[in-house]
This record gives structure tokens, C-alpha cells and sequence, in this order.
């Protein structure tokens, strides 16, 4: 597959203060991507950074090969071939659906101007509402017209910032969908950030981490969910609860929850782990040498149980369960590992969620990636 972008070592500040630091990564053409992290972490400069409108200080980008940006020189954003998709969609008031989507098509000759406009319009599923005005849409609708409007000059690259931010959860369900659909009907390479994992995940074929001003991990979402690269990852991509394990030997760990065998790990006997713990990752068992565990409280959630139990060291632990399975707060009941995927880090990179966006995380020490275990590893 060919690349059609390439950031290398690129690096912002706002006057003396850094805010992207050595950020390197490659898009793919044709793919969709996102930039995930919570919110200051430098998702939205490194979008303007693309677009041309924040100068890098340090690194470079690359479009098609050529070089749109530098330190001290840079291609005009009206130049890139870039499309952008703003949060608050800056749809204008006055102009209907069919005047916003060829606003940027001034410079087309008028019969190409109606084919694209036509083209975006079907492509979104809005002909039938191409002279209303925006404040005659939904909110759903006010995001197609934004998008159609940025797909009808056919950019290059397309950068969505937080497009379906503003709208309801299930609407953004629905909308992301479409969104991926609409991008890989047209062929367009696009980035978008967001703060929201689900969305990442359901929207994206490469998923980028980012905290700090820093890119944690750049993978598939598989990649990112099952490999993460930091404990920061881990935590972020997937809800879980740390436990403490050691390395018995070759095949075996002793965990906080008992024995697993755990074949083709890479670590010696006697290495201490944290290993994170997903709630579907964990199983009730009847099994005479479990570990017994006491029920703090239980969270209904439909089809499924979301229950927290204390372990004998005092960590809770969160488990999922379906919701014909009921606990009581104060009983006691035996758990064990199921996954044959866990991710583990050695005991130094330890992960303590106040760590997360905090100044004082030291970015190097949480550098070692994790192991998965099981089939999918080896």
C-alpha cells in the first residue's frame, strides 16, 4: 500500500512552551486514522500542524513525497490539497445546503461545480434537503453537509477535529459508521481526532495514542488493544485493573488470582509483573485451591453484571459477568484468570492511573512493550 503521508521527528511549541515533541508516523493511502488521547494531550496541533496552520520548530511532513512543512518554511494550507472538518461544523447561516457545499469550488468551471456538488450531496444522502439552510437541520445533518463540504473539492487528505462531538451518544454511534462508509465509498484518506475510544475503534484502520505531546503507540486498534506499547496504553484503550504476578518459570505465572500457565513469555523466573486485567478476562470457578475473593458491589448493565470484588492484598478487581449471575455484597467467591491474552508489564513500569496526563510521568521508563500472551503471541 502506498504512503501518502510521513511525519518525521515533527515538533510545535507555543511560544517557549513544547506541545507536540518528536512525533513520527505514516498514513497510508485510503486509510482512516485517529489520534486518541484526553484532552490537552496535542491531538488538535498536530491536526493544524497537517493543515499548515501551526509552524513546526523541529521534523517535517510529507504529502504525496513533497514536502508541505518544515521549520521556517511551509506549503500555504490553501495549497496542500488538505480538507478540514471543524468541531462546530462553521457551517454559514445564510447560504443553503447546496451554496455550503460549493463555497470552495469558486475556482471550477460551473458545469464541474454542479457534478460535484451533486456527487457530494448523493454521497451523503442529502439531495433531498439541498435548499434548506442550516438551521433547518439536525445536528446529524448539519455533520454530512460539513463533510460533504469538505469532500467536494476532493482533497488529498482529509483532518476531521472531534466531528461528532456535539451530538448524542447513540447518533454518534450511528454517524461514525456512516462516516467510514462515506470515506472508503469516496477513496479518501483521512485523520480524525477524537477523545472517545469507542469511536476510534469502530472508525478507524490505524489508531494512534497520544499523551503529553508525545505518540505512544501508531498500530491497527488490534494491535493497540491486544500489544499495547506503555502501561499508559493499556489503561487508556481498555477498562481493567492492575494485579500483581511474578514469573514461576518458562510456562507458569503466580498471579494474584493463582496459577497460569502462560507458555512462550519472555521474561526469567522470579520477574515481577503487573498484568492488566480485563473485566471479561476474569471466571468464577468451584476449583478447591482458588483464590477467594469478597463481592463489594454489583453494577447491572442489561445483558451483562459489572461487579467489584476485593482481593486479599486490598486491590479491587472489576469482573463481567452475564446477568443471570448474581452476588451478593459480602460474599465470597472463587475467581480465576480466563484470557489467554493478557497484557503484562514488568513491575518497574508499574501503572497508577493518577500517572495519566500528569507532568511528573516519566515518558522513558514506560517505554518496554508489553507481552501478550497465548496463541496470539507466539
Amino acid at each position: 500500500m502506498n504512503s501518502l503521508l510521513n511525519i518525521d521527528s515533527l515538533a510545535c511549541q507555543y511560544g517557549p512552551v513544547p506541545v507536540l515533541q518528536d512525533i513520527g508516523l505514516q498514513v497510508n493511502e485510503g486509510d482512516i486514522c485517529c489520534l486518541l488521547g484526553p484532552s490537552g494531550c496535542g491531538k488538535t496541533t498536530l491536526l493544524q500542524a497537517i493543515a499548515g496552520f501551526t509552524p513546526l520548530v523541529a521534523g517535517q511532513i510529507e504529502l504525496d513525497d513533497t514536502c508541505i512543512a518544515k521549520p521556517g518554511a511551509g506549503v500555504a494550507p490553501e495549497a496542500r490539497g488538505i480538507g478540514m472538518v471543524f468541531q462546530d461544523y462553521a457551517l454559514f447561516p445564510h447560504l443553503t445546503v447546496r451554496e455550503n457545499i460549493g463555497f470552495g469550488l469558486k475556482s471550477v468551471g460551473r458545469p464541474e461545480r454542479e457534478t460535484r456538488i451533486r456527487e457530494a450531496l448523493d454521497l451523503v444522502k442529502m439531495d433531498a434537503l439541498a435548499d434548506r439552510y442550516p438551521h433547518e437541520l439536525s445536528g446529524g445533518q448539519q455533520q454530512r453537509v460539513a463533510l460533504a463540504r469538505a469532500l467536494a473539492p476532493k482533497p488529498r487528505l482529509l483532518l476531521m477535529d472531534e466531528p461528532f462531538s456535539n451530538l448524542d451518544t447513540e447518533l454518534r454511534r450511528t454517524l461514525s459508521r456512516e462516516v467510514r462508509h462515506i470515506l472508503k465509498t469516496a477513496g479518501i484518506t483521512a485523520i480524525m481526532v477524537t477523545h472517545d475510544r469507542d469511536e476510534a475503534f469502530v472508525v478507524s484502520d490505524r489508531l494512534g495514542i497520544m499523551d503529553q505531546g508525545r505518540l505512544m503507540q501508531w498500530g491497527t486498534p488490534a494491535e493497540v488493544y491486544h500489544q499495547p506499547a506503555t502501561p499508559l496504553v493499556a489503561s487508556f484503550v481498555g477498562d481493567g485493573n492492575w494485579i500483581e504476578g511474578r514469573v514461576l518459570d518458562s510456562q507458569t505465572l503466580e498471579t494474584e488470582l493463582g496459577r497460569v500457565h502462560q507458555p512462550g513469555h519472555p521474561w526469567a523466573a522470579g520477574t515481577s509483573l503487573d498484568i492488566f486485567v480485563r473485566p471479561h478476562e476474569v471466571n468464577v470457578t468451584d476449583a478447591f485451591d482458588a483464590v477467594q475473593v469478597e463481592t463489594l458491589s454489583g453494577e447491572f448493565l442489561g445483558t451483562q453484571t459489572l461487579y467489584r470484588f476485593t482481593l486479599h492484598s486490598g486491590r479491587e478487581l472489576e469482573a463481567q459477568f452475564g446477568s443471570q449471575a448474581v452476588f451478593q455484597p459480602g460474599s465470597t467467591l472463587g475467581l480465576a484468570l480466563t484470557s489467554a491474552n493478557l497484557v503484562a508489564f514488568p513491575t518497574s513500569n508499574h501503572y497508577d492511573p493518577a500517572d495519566w496526563h500528569s507532568p511528573t510521568t516519566p515518558m522513558a521508563s514506560q517505554s518496554q512493550p508489553a507481552a501478550m500472551f497465548g496463541a496470539a503471541a507466539r
